[in-house]
Order: structure tokens, then sequence, then C-alpha cells
């Protein structure tokens, strides 16, 4: 047995995806993962933040998928937190993984957009940088010190339509309409473990797996009740775990009033998805750029 992860979860794992890829799983949450930001085009060029990358000699990537999206390849998150350009929200450190699910919902200046579980902010703050401030976003956080992160994040980024609400959307008005969906929903963050963390697993746990299974699947079924007929939905999880992502999707495709709508990478880097059970929707596997995570696009018939 593997000793770097508790019983509970190398069985998971195993299950899903046999002893083999479990163990390259294992392999890639020990890989020492790249500092990537975006650009807040919202504050700034991307001109302007490659120069004072060189004015700090920062050596940098482009992110062939993403052209507001860097990798950088010498200092580390405290550095760049010392930096004009992150103190005045021209840029925001995120994962790739994360940039992944706005990028899929297909929004422009008119949408009408919610995000249903949005701190701490970055999918929040990216749309609004993807529609120029003109989208009308919605982001709600249930949680009041997250909430606090959230408005934090929108004022300091100037996402200036963006609307935060401190509630659980899980009650929202069953009357609201949105044509376009961002649920990345709360997980068991089985994607993102760190491995190096001795309090990791007191807070990872079979508990906490089942816990996030309901709660995802009474959002799911909340959003796509506020979503307008042919809207797009997007479900993603930093998790790795089918009974997260393809397990929950399975249910609500089952009501006949949703589908999936393929998607796919394309990118130089190294990515690597894992295998699912659902054709067209993605996993992707931790490594040393990316995070552990699932994305799919619904559209509500």
């Amino acid at each position: 047995m593997n000793k770097t992860v508790p019983e509970f979860f190398l069985n998971r794992l195993n299950e899903a995806y046999g002893e083999n890829l479990s163990n390259k799983i294992i392999d890639g949450y020990v890989s020492s993962r790249k500092v990537t930001l975006r650009v807040n085009t919202l504050k700034a060029t991307k001109e302007e933040v490659i120069k004072a990358f060189n004015d700090n000699n920062i050596i940098y990537q482009e992110v062939d998928f993403y052209n507001d999206a860097f990798i950088i390849d010498n200092v580390k998150e405290n550095d760049l937190w010392k930096l004009d350009i992150y103190n005045e929200g021209k840029i925001y450190l995120q994962s790739l993984s994360s940039m992944l699910p706005p990028l899929f919902l297909d929004i422009d200046e008119s949408s009408h957009i919610l995000d249903m579980a949005a701190a701490p902010g970055g999918k929040t703050t990216q749309m609004a940088a993807l529609t120029s401030n003109k989208a009308c976003i919605t982001a709600c956080e249930l949680n009041p010190l997250r909430a606090e992160k959230l408005k934090h994040n929108v004022e300091k980024l100037g996402a200036t339509r963006t609307n935060v609400m401190v509630k659980d959307a899980r009650q929202l008005d069953e009357f609201m309409r949105f044509n376009k969906i961002l649920l990345d929903a709360p997980c068991s963050g089985s994607g993102t473990l760190d491995l190096t963390n001795e309090k990791t697993f007191i807070y990872f746990t079979d508990k906490l797996i089942e816990k996030s299974t309901k709660a995802q699947l009474a959002l799911i079924k909340k959003g796509l009740q506020i979503l307008s007929k042919g809207g797009t939905m997007i479900y993603s999880t930093c998790s790795i775990l089918p009974s997260e992502n393809e397990e929950i999707l399975k249910q609500i495709l089952k009501t006949g009033k949703v589908k999936i709508e393929p998607i796919e990478i394309k990118t130089s880097l190294p990515l690597e998805l894992l295998p699912t059970t659902l054709e067209g929707v993605i996993c992707v596997k931790p490594n040393e750029y990316f995070e552990g995570f699932f994305v799919s696009k619904l559209i509500k018939l």
C-alpha cells in the first residue's frame, strides 16, 4: 500500500483508475507546481505586465490556450506579492486548471451570468475581464468570511458589474433566470491535495466526500432550474473522484432536460487527462503544471 495517502482514498483511486494510474496521480500531487497567473485586462494590458516582468527579471512562459495567462519560472508567489502590478490588481494568481471553466462558458458582453459558489473570486473576476466588464454577473457565496474575500477581490480587480450575494445559491428564488451559469462546486479537493502538509488528511475524509456530493447534487439541480432554456452551465470541481463528477452528471442526465456539450483543450503544455465514464467531459490529472480538475459543459434542453 502507498503510505502517502490514507487507505480509504487509495481504495477510491484504485477503484476509479487502477493501481498503476493511481500511483501516477499520487506522483502528480508531490510535483512542485509552477506559479501561474493571468493578466487582469480590466486594469492592465498584457504588454504592461510583460514590461513589469522584464523590469523585475521575472522569467515567464506564455500559455497557448489562454492569451492572458502566464507561467512563472524563477520566482515564488510571495515574490509576486511585492510587485505593484499585484497590489494594484493588474494580475491575479490563479492555477491553470482553475482558469479553464470560464473559458468554456461561451460568455459575451450580453450574458447574464450566475457564479453559484464564487469565493474567492478568481473565476468571477476572470469572467468580468473576459466580457470587458459589460456582462451582468451575480456571484453567490454562503460563508460570510469567504464572501468578504470575494468582495475584496471583486473590488481590487475592478469587476464593477458584479453583484456579490452573501447567500446559499441553493436558496435562490426559483423565478430568477440566467443564460450562463458557472457551478464550480464545493468539493473534497481531491485534485489539489498537498501531501507535504501533515494536516491535509485531518480535513480530507470519506465524510467530506459524502458531504460534498450531497451539496453538489443540490446545487446543480437548483442551477438547472434557474438556467434559461438553451442556456449553458459549466459544472466543475477540483476533484478527480467520479462520485463528485460523472456520477453527479449521470443523475442529472436521467431527467432528459439537459445534455453534455463536448469540450476539449488543445495545448502544447504537458496536460494529461484521466479516463472518464462520460464522453465529452475532461478530468485533468495533477502534475507540475495543472491541478487535478474536472470540467463539463451542459446545455439545458
